[in-house]
């Protein structure tokens, strides 16, 4: 790769920007400069580290250095697109700073940040090259997340229309289902959360269908999928809880979506599940209601504490009453033995002392997997 360090004057930067929100291109430079290439991420800086960039500038500060690849038609961003859209914006009088914006300066303060130039390194490569090194710089104050990542090694048509559904501020993913996903669209995370989903359902790593699809022209097959998955969510849950966001949907879509469910019936167990202060895992219902009760594990129910655990001990003089129904009057030590459900919680056992027995180890893994 051949690089060569420039100096570009922020008057020649801002000429011509455009953030169009329609299909998320950024652009400056005279047009010559795109500032959000497919392997970018969004605008991720916070209102803090924006104003710095603008301090800096103002005292006449050195700002690291911006590293730009050479394209057919100009150039395009391979590190420093917060802090050149960070100035844009401020030029542009998208925010201001100290109460003013850009616009309420005089001549001599819009020249000074006007005239500010910019150290920039030109990268000429091939783009295997340029992809490689945008992975190895050091990318000042946020952290690229594993599928920013991603996003630099297999960018392409496909992840440009990705990208549109799964990332952009107030996307069509965002808009369907922000009540149902967790973390940002604009750090990549419902992207990579629904690429986990259909990996997953075609058993394959989430970055094999990446390359299998990269150069596909849409995403169709994606988003529809993703469509579909929040659909079956709102029809057979249209009870919506703040439990039910962030749980693995796709997965859950793909194990149970082929089986009819009565909402009205599951509504009822889910509520009565809820009230039951035995399950301590609210999140985990709606798996185990989908099961038909045979991910118990997922509610995670509550164990019996110390005190009831001695308290059974004491009761039984330290035996295991299945050893007893056996012959077997071995005293075992406390820590010799585990507490359990008389009459299992599945069955309506509840977490109480009349409900404790400690059982041998061996026995209590017996009746667990009997």
């Amino acid at each position: 790769m051949n690089i060569t360090k420039v100096q570009i004057p922020i008057r020649d930067l801002v000429k011509d920007y455009k953030n169009d929100p329609s299909d998320g291109r950024v652009s400056g430079y005279g047009g010559k400069l795109d500032i959000r290439p497919p392997y970018q991420r969004e605008f991720v800086y916070k209102d803090k580290q924006r104003d710095a960039v603008i301090v800096t500038i103002k005292n006449g500060f050195p700002l690291n250095t911006i590293y730009w690849a050479v394209t057919p038609n100009g150039f395009e961003v391979l590190d420093g697109q917060q802090r050149i859209i960070s100035i844009c914006q401020y030029v542009n009088g998208d925010f201001a700073l100290d109460y003013q914006f850009f616009h309420n300066l005089t001549q001599d303060e819009k020249d000074v940040i006007l005239d500010y130039k910019l150290d920039v390194y030109q990268c000429d490569g091939t783009d295997a090259e340029k992809l490689a090194w945008f992975q190895t710089i050091n990318i000042a104050g946020e952290k690229l997340t594993d599928q920013e990542l991603r996003n630099a090694v297999y960018a392409g048509p496909w992840l440009g229309a990705a990208k549109k559904k799964f990332s952009a501020p107030n996307c069509a993913a965002y808009r369907l289902a922000k009540d149902y996903m967790s973390g940002t669209p604009i750090r990549q995370e419902y992207l990579e959360t629904v690429l986990e989903w259909i990996a997953d359902k075609q058993e394959c790593k989430l970055e094999t269908y990446m390359a299998i699809h990269q150069h596909d022209e849409n995403a169709d097959e994606l988003y529809n999928y993703f469509v579909k998955v929040i659909e079956w969510v709102k029809s057979v849950f249209p009870h919506y809880r703040k439990e039910m966001k962030g749980l693995p949907w796709g997965i859950l879509f793909d194990k149970y979506g082929k089986q009819y469910f009565s909402a009205t019936e599951l509504e009822e167990k889910i509520k009565k599940l809820m009230e039951d202060e035995d399950v301590t895992r609210k999140k985990g219902i709606y798996e185990y209601v989908l099961s038909g009760g045979a991910e118990e594990k997922q509610l995670s129910i509550r164990a019996f504490p110390p005190s009831m655990k001695r308290e059974a001990y004491e009761r039984q003089q330290g035996i295991c009453p299945f050893c007893k129904k056996e012959g077997n009057m071995t005293v075992y030590q406390l820590d010799e033995m585990e507490a359990d459900h008389i009459t299992p919680w599945s069955k309506g056992g509840k977490t109480e002392a009349a409900n404790c027995q400690m059982l041998c180890k061996n026995h209590n893994r017996r009746k667990g997997d009997s």
